[in-house]
């Protein structure tokens, strides 16, 4: 659907420390499994988080953010993948 990336991650976080301690999280473990941001934008402001890992970027959004931009509804025609939840172990 788009040449710039392959997939869109999007989850809501309730208030800015917890959108940058999602992105911490992302990024750490991204980083262990050898993947490295190519750029993050957004982090201070903590309402919408892009962290872009070229493949795939990932979208952190405050839930008004998230209401607002709706990218579910500029996307719709995109396939939809499930992610399993992982646990704490994993």
């Amino acid at each position: 659907m788009t040449s710039f990336t392959d997939y869109f991650v999007v989850c809501t976080g309730t208030n800015p420390r917890q959108l940058q301690a999602i992105a911490d999280e992302v990024g750490k473990e991204l980083e262990a499994a050898g993947h490295k941001a190519l750029a993050v934008e957004g982090y201070q402001n903590a309402e919408w988080v892009l962290c872009d890992y070229g493949d795939f970027l990932v979208h952190i959004f405050s839930e008004k953010a998230r209401e607002y931009y709706d990218l579910e509804r500029l996307w719709r025609q995109a396939v939809e993948v499930p992610l399993a939840p992982q646990s704490a172990a994993s």
